[in-house]
C-alpha cells in the first residue's frame, strides 16, 4: 500500500546521486531496498495524489502506480550505452492512464535537474501531420493558444530535436508566423523544480496547478487526437471501397 505523499526524503536524492556515480548492478543490488522505500514508494504515492487531485479538479488526467511509473531499469539491448539503470525517478499521467497516450503530465525527479512537463512529446506521424495542417489552415487559433499560455507565464517549446527545413508539403508556409512551429517535432511546456520542492507535501498541488495552466495546449492537442482517430477508420473504409 502507498501512503499519502509527504515528499521525497533527502535519502532519495542521496540514493540517486550515488546511483549516478555508481551505475552498476554491484552497487544497486545491495541498496535495492533503499530504492524501493525511498524512491519508488514515494513516487507511487505522488502518482496516487496527482490522480486523485486531477479527478477532484475535473482535469482529464489519470494514472496509477502500476501504469504511470517508469522503470528504473534501462533497455540496453540496442544501445551502445550499457549502463543498467536510469538515474532519475519519473512518472506520467495521461487521459487513459497509459504512459504513451498523447497529451501527458510528466514528473522527473533527479538531483539538481528535476522538472515537470506537459504536452505532446514526439507525437506519432499521423498526429504530427494533422497538427501541422491545423496550424496552416487556422494559424490564428494556434497563435491564440500560444498567447494564452504566455499570459500564464508559460512558454511553449519544441524540445531539443527540431527540423532544419520545413517538412515536405509545407514549403509554402515559409516566412509566415507559423513557419517556425513547423520545424517542431514536439509541443511541450516544462518548468524546473528545486530539490526542496520535491521534498514537500505541497508538490502534488503545485504540479496540478501547472497542469491546469497548461490546459490550452492539452485541449488543442486532444482535439486533434480525436479528429485523427475519427479520420483513420474513414480513410480505411475509402481504401476498401476503391479496392
Amino acid at each position: 500500500m502507498n501512503g499519502p505523499f509527504a515528499g521525497f526524503s533527502p535519502a532519495a536524492f542521496e540514493f540517486l546521486r550515488g546511483l549516478a556515480a555508481n551505475n552498476e548492478a554491484d552497487w544497486f543490488k545491495p541498496r535495492k531496498a533503499i530504492y524501493e522505500g525511498e524512491v519508488k514508494a514515494p513516487l507511487a504515492g505522488l502518482v496516487v495524489a496527482l490522480a486523485e487531485g486531477a479527478r477532484e479538479r475535473g482535469l482529464p488526467l489519470a494514472g496509477d502506480p502500476a501504469r504511470s511509473v517508469f522503470r528504473i531499469y534501462r533497455d540496453t539491448r540496442f544501445s551502445f550505452d550499457k549502463r543498467p539503470y536510469k538515474t532519475a525517478a519519473s512518472a506520467a499521467l495521461t487521459r487513459t492512464g497509459a504512459k504513451l497516450d498523447p497529451g501527458v503530465l510528466y514528473i522527473h525527479a533527479e538531483p539538481g535537474t528535476s522538472f515537470m512537463a506537459c504536452g505532446f512529446w514526439q507525437p506519432q506521424a499521423a498526429l504530427l501531420d494533422a497538427w501541422r495542417k491545423e496550424m496552416i489552415s487556422r494559424p490564428q487559433r494556434f497563435l491564440a493558444m500560444v498567447r494564452k499560455l504566455g499570459e500564464r507565464e508559460l512558454a511553449l517549446n519544441g524540445g531539443p530535436e527540431m527540423r532544419k527545413r520545413l517538412p515536405r508539403g509545407f514549403e509554402a508556409a515559409a516566412g509566415t508566423k507559423i513557419a517556425p512551429y513547423l520545424l517542431w517535432n514536439s509541443f511541450i511546456i516544462d518548468r524546473n523544480l528545486q530539490d526542496e520542492e520535491l521534498q514537500s507535501a505541497e508538490l502534488p498541488a503545485k504540479v496540478l496547478d501547472f497542469a491546469e495552466a497548461c490546459r490550452p495546449l492539452l485541449d488543442y492537442g486532444w482535439a486533434l487526437v480525436e479528429a485523427t482517430a475519427g479520420a483513420a477508420p474513414a480513410a480505411m473504409g475509402a481504401r476498401r471501397r476503391r479496392a
